[in-house]
């Protein structure tokens, strides 16, 4: 188990876990979460409702040509932090919702930070590994964005996910979630497992940037978001990646000899893990690291963090 110091810690499954006391106001969450809210009543709202007629036809059956298991009921939006911030340039946010914004992403990248040393001490690496690890070296910055998601009723949720199974692709993600309306599910030795709402509280989970680099010590974890046929969950996915460019590795502090001889993880440049990413987001993460492996030549083409 992590050591978290001050944070209160509810632990789902390593390492998949919640948190509590881990900084962040619950004034600016309960406004962070009022803001989200009223923003999709306002904004988004209605044309979710043209999508879900267009998609469910009579409300029970889904529309001819159109596949249950490739779609997601859910709104979405994506906020971009780092290495450049995109919020000024998205549509229909109000002042005080980008300003409210802001703030919470500033609050978000410090407590990844923090939980990226905590991840250091708890593997024996040096303090701050990781963060170098993940600062790519055009930018010398890591990635940072928010994914703001509404999954509003579905009235078929037989049917239909509220969000694939899949893992994330990149580093560390916190999550804050609706406390009424669940529907979160982690995948725990073949059985799909509730992640309960807690008030206040911080979903933390692992990418697959962070196996690669840990070398298997912590896993991405499967998960998934069940449509639910009441309520309007919100959810709040910030992802704490590896810049662009960053060379991903693993840490060699990490990899025992015979474990080096057998390559047991591969070396590539974040992007390009991307690139195959989104193309496969939906199947398992096995293949793609298997198909990295394959392009990989030698060992020369890894960048040493200082």
């Amino acid at each position: 188990m992590m050591v978290l110091y001050l944070f209160s810690l509810i632990l789902l499954f390593p390492p998949a876990l919640q948190i509590l006391n881990h900084g962040i106001s619950t004034e600016l969450m309960d406004e962070v979460e009022k803001l989200t809210k009223e923003h999709y009543k306002r904004v988004r709202e209605q044309r979710f409702l043209e999508f879900a007629s267009k998609t469910l036809g009579d409300g029970r059956d889904i529309a001819q040509g159109v596949k249950a298991e490739n779609l997601d009921w859910e709104s979405t939006f994506f906020v971009r932090h780092l290495p450049e911030p995109n919020i000024a340039e998205i549509p229909d946010l109000d002042d005080e919702y980008r300003r409210v914004m802001k703030r919470f992403a500033g609050e978000l990248e410090a407590l990844a930070e923090r939980l990226l040393d905590l991840l250091c001490e708890n593997l024996g690496l040096d303090r701050g590994y990781l963060a170098r690890a993940f600062r790519g070296p055009s930018k010398g910055a890591p990635t940072f964005g928010t994914k703001v998601s509404s999954y509003p009723p579905c009235p078929r949720p037989d049917l239909v996910s509220g969000l694939r199974a899949h893992t994330d692709a990149g580093g560390i993600i916190l999550l804050f979630q609706d406390d009424r309306v669940g529907g979160l599910q982690l995948l725990k030795d073949g059985e799909w497992v509730d992640v309960p709402p807690m008030r206040h509280a911080v979903v933390v989970n692992l990418g697959d940037q962070l196996e690669v680099i840990t070398n298997g010590r912590y896993k991405s974890v499967m998960h998934r978001v069940v449509a639910q046929p009441s309520g309007n969950r919100m959810s709040i996915a910030s992802f704490y990646n590896p810049g662009s460019d960053a060379v991903i590795f693993p840490a060699p502090a990490l990899v025992k000899a015979e474990e080096a001889a057998a390559g047991a993880y591969p070396s590539f440049v974040f992007e390009d893990y991307m690139k195959l990413y989104v193309r496969h987001k939906f199947e398992a993460k096995e293949p793609r690291f298997e198909a990295f492996k394959s392009m990989e030549t030698d060992s020369s083409n890894r960048i040493a963090i200082a």
